[in-house]
This record gives C-alpha cells, sequence and structure tokens, in this order.
C-alpha cells in the first residue's frame, strides 16, 4: 500500500494489473519509441515511475503521437497513441471508472463495453429490420475530435467523485498531439483515438448527447448505436425525416455534427414491402443490410428477405490484408509457414463475418486460394508456366489436407475443399 506521504491512494497491484491489460493488447510506441518489450526490460522500474507520480499528482501524460491510418472506405483517420507507460495510466483510471459508468448506459449502446460486441449490435438491428420498415443511418463526424471539453467534464463529474481520476482525465484531454512533421499541436476539444480512456469518455458523452435524448424525444423508436455509428429505427419515411431533422438540431447543440453523406434514410425492401426507393441498403460494422434471396421453408423455396452480409468495404480491406503480406513473392517459406502466419488472421474474419450470410464470404477464399496457386506456380519450377496444374495441386492438397487452411473449412463453394 501507499506511503501516508502520498495525496491519493492507489495501490501498487492496481498499476500492476493496467499494466497486463496493456500488454495483452500490444501496440506501438509513442513518442519515446518505446515499446512494450523494450518496457518490460525495466518493468519494476517504470511501473514505480508511473504509480509513484500518479499517487503523488505529478503525473503529466506526455504528447501522443499521431499515425494516420487509411479508412475502410477511403479517406484517412488520425490516431494518437500514447507512450506505453501512459496507456498503463490511462488503464489505471479506465480499470478505475469502467465499471460503474457501464451501469447507467442503457442496453442498445454497444460500443467499447464489456459483454457487448459489435456482433450484437448487428443481430439485434437484423431483427428490427424485419419489423420496422425503415432505418434513419447516422454518424458523427469526427466525433473524437470534437467533442467539447466542457460538456464532457460535466458529464463526468455528474458519475465520477474519485479527485485523482478527474485530475488525469483533464489532463489526458489537453495533452498535445506530436504530429508526422514534428509539429506539436495543443487540444482544446476531442479525445484522442488510441487513447485507452477515450472509449468509455466518447461512450458517457454520447450516453449524454444521444441515448438518453432519443429515450427523452423518441420513446417509442427503437435505436442501436456503436461508438460513433448509428440507427434509428422507424415506421414511416415521414417519421425517419423528423427524426433527422431532430437529431441534426441535437448536434448542434451539442457542438456536433452529423456526417453529410453518411447519414440517409433507408427503406428496408423485402418480400412484403414493394416499391422504389433511392437507398435500400446500408452498411453497419462491416455487414451490409440490403434485400437478398434466401432460402424459406421447403413450401416458400427462394424469398426476398432483409438480412445482413460482409460488405463490400470489408471484403476489400480483407483482399488488402492478404495482398500486404506479400505471399505470391514468398517462395522461400513453405505451404504449412503460410498456413501457420494466415490461419489466425481468417479465423477471426470468418469467426465474424460469417455469423450471418456465411456464402458471402466465399469470394475471399476464392482470392486467397488464387493467391496460394501463384506462389505454388513461383515456388515449383514444374509449374512456371502451368497456373492450372498449379491449382490443381492446390485443390489435391486440400482434399487430402482440408484442415491446413482454415477458409478451406467455408465448403465446396467457398474454397478448393
Amino acid at each position: 500500500m501507499n506511503p501516508p506521504s502520498k495525496p491519493f491512494l492507489i495501490d501498487k497491484r492496481q498499476v500492476y494489473e493496467a499494466y497486463l491489460e496493456v500488454r495483452s493488447k500490444e501496440g506501438a510506441g509513442g513518442i519515446d519509441g518505446v515499446t512494450i518489450e523494450q518496457f518490460e526490460k525495466d518493468l519494476k522500474g517504470n511501473l514505480y515511475k508511473v504509480w509513484n507520480r500518479l499517487s503523488s499528482g505529478t503525473y503529466f501524460p506526455p504528447p501522443v503521437r499521431a499515425v494516420t491510418i487509411p479508412k475502410k472506405n477511403g479517406g484517412e483517420r488520425i490516431l494518437g497513441v500514447p507512450t506505453v507507460g501512459d496507456r498503463v495510466a490511462q488503464t489505471v483510471v479506465k480499470q478505475m471508472i469502467e465499471s460503474d459508468l457501464d451501469k447507467i448506459f442503457l442496453a442498445d449502446s454497444y460500443g467499447y463495453r464489456p459483454n457487448k460486441s459489435a456482433l450484437d449490435a448487428v443481430g439485434v438491428t437484423r431483427e428490427r429490420c424485419w419489423k420496422y420498415d425503415w432505418v434513419l443511418e447516422f454518424d458523427i463526424k469526427g466525433l473524437f475530435d470534437n467533442i467539447d471539453h466542457s460538456l464532457l467534464m460535466r458529464a463526468v463529474r455528474q458519475h465520477v467523485t474519485c479527485p485523482w481520476a478527474l485530475l488525469y482525465i483533464e489532463r489526458w484531454l489537453t495533452a498535445p498531439m506530436l504530429r508526422e512533421d514534428g509539429t506539436l499541436i495543443g487540444r482544446t476539444h476531442g479525445t484522442p483515438q488510441g487513447g485507452v480512456v477515450s472509449p468509455v469518455l466518447a461512450n458517457l458523452f454520447l450516453h449524454y448527447t444521444f441515448d438518453l435524448w432519443m429515450a427523452r424525444a423518441f420513446p417509442h423508436l427503437r435505436w442501436c448505436r456503436y461508438a460513433d455509428d448509428g440507427l434509428v429505427h422507424c415506421r414511416t419515411e415521414k417519421e425517419a425525416r423528423a427524426v433527422w431533422e431532430a437529431l441534426n438540431s441535437r448536434m448542434t447543440e451539442c457542438r456536433l455534427e452529423l456526417h453529410p453523406t453518411k447519414t440517409k434514410i433507408v427503406y428496408c425492401r423485402d418480400n412484403r414491402r414493394k416499391g422504389k426507393y433511392e437507398n435500400v441498403a446500408f452498411d453497419f460494422l462491416g455487414y451490409c443490410f440490403r434485400p437478398r434471396s434466401v432460402k424459406g421453408p421447403v413450401s416458400q423455396g427462394m424469398f426476398c428477405g432483409y438480412t445482413p452480409a460482409v460488405s463490400k468495404p470489408a471484403l476489400n480491406a480483407m483482399r488488402s490484408t492478404i495482398r500486404n503480406m506479400r505471399l505470391r513473392k514468398r517462395t522461400q517459406v513453405t505451404l504449412g509457414d503460410i498456413a501457420r502466419e494466415l490461419n489466425p488472421i481468417t479465423r477471426g474474419w470468418i469467426a465474424y463475418y460469417g455469423r450471418y450470410t456465411r456464402s458471402a464470404l466465399y469470394p475471399l477464399a476464392r482470392y486467397i486460394d488464387q493467391t496460394l496457386a501463384v506462389w505454388m506456380k513461383r515456388k515449383f519450377k514444374r509449374f512456371h508456366h502451368r497456373m492450372g496444374h498449379a491449382r490443381d495441386f492446390l485443390a489435391k492438397i486440400a482434399r487430402e489436407n482440408p484442415r491446413l487452411f482454415v477458409h478451406w473449412q467455408l465448403g465446396a463453394s467457398g474454397g478448393l475443399a
């Protein structure tokens, strides 16, 4: 426990448990370039520094490192990457406040919450699209960059009473960002996307900005929110437009803005709902919801249903990941080596995107097989000018050892097996 001279009672065990969580999530180094492996070379000393500064009130977070990453649907997103030590400090505070805050959040808020997942949100959305004819799909433009500090801290003080947690939350909000060109940017609003404590703070902000507001303004409508992406299910197009107008005003009131191109009204057209409308599909959490031919009871055969399947941007992102692995040119490795590297990735994709309309992953499986066939053609001389023979040989391996690659277990339509 702490010596009596420390103004804040923070158990050293809290700091160690926070470090274990940080280590489990890995991640890059911050502005100091120190990786988790380097941090662990003097683990006891580094954790002591974090604890000593936190418990004495002298912890001041270093600037976060700006990292630009591409978005799945085009454009770029700037992440603010804290140092490993700062991630540990933020995790101490997150673990302190998260469980209490989670108790106040509403059931249809799914993002960044314990025991909630994106697949839960996809599943409940699937069911509600069967019950409601219309969906207002909305996206909050630059949420993490634009959260108003004064409004956020008002919400934080409503629920966080721990004095040192309040102190450090305020300091993290104003910690500057170091851009890739060396420019140091101060912050008067926003909370860096990439910070450990940022998701729970953003959830708290939107709890007041959207969730509770919806419960007051439109208590009869069902909604679903995952961080800054959300859906409101409506009975009529007129009702959806009324919600859109009211929500736009609400966001302005809270100093946020709906994304002008990502916010739209969608008609959930299926076997029962007829007519032509501008928007009959929307993407949510990597799934595309749209009219599809689905198999009904034997007497009914195929019919038009409104169901989710992996979206085109998600498929493109997965293909891009495969391309970036440069498997086709790595002829020095074995097929088993490729399987060991690739399987954990494809297993995660299938677990997530294969939950609904699994067959939509077949094009990905065929792309992986094509990549493997090109690798085989380049590796073995007998296949150099015989691509068809390389594919045939790969198919033979798949028949004899169908468990070698995870994607082969999708079935005959999805791969070679």
